[in-house]
């Protein structure tokens, strides 16, 4: 997962996910998805989308976009949703691995400085504080 993410990084020279998306021809739309979805990825005659709940913070739309670009990534051909969790219950394997993508990916290039704690790091980095834990992973 890490190479991937820095590929694109490498490719695209931005750790943007609207930028790489666009780059690789991802489509991305907002709706209003209710409150408990915060995105999904699909693909329909060979044209992939990005769906992103638009009434999330810009910091969640910019989490939402990396996490479903991990699914572009990581997952060719599952259409997954990025369900709200409000359970004790991890999500799924392939919504961890799409977790850890988006971080790699909005972390690329940046260092964790000296005497910084990791919820600096994610804040600094623009992680929502809901996520920091994937950062142990």
């Amino acid at each position: 997962m890490e190479e991937n993410a820095a590929h694109l990084v490498r490719k695209y020279k931005t750790n943007c996910p609207f930028e790489i998306a666009e780059a690789l021809g991802i489509h991305i739309r907002y709706m209003d998805l209710g409150k408990s979805t915060k995105g999904l990825y699909y693909k329909k005659l060979r044209r992939r989308f990005i769906i992103i709940n638009e009434g999330l913070s810009d910091q969640w739309q910019r989490f939402v976009c990396a996490h479903e670009l991990g699914h572009d990534r990581l997952h060719k051909g599952i259409n997954r949703f990025f369900l709200e969790e409000h359970s004790y219950f991890w999500p799924g394997k392939l919504e961890r691995q799409a977790n850890y993508f988006a971080i790699t990916l909005l972390t690329a290039g940046q260092e964790q400085r000296i005497g910084e704690t990791t919820e600096a790091f994610a804040k600094r980095t623009g992680i929502p504080p809901e996520m920091y834990y994937f950062f142990d992973y």
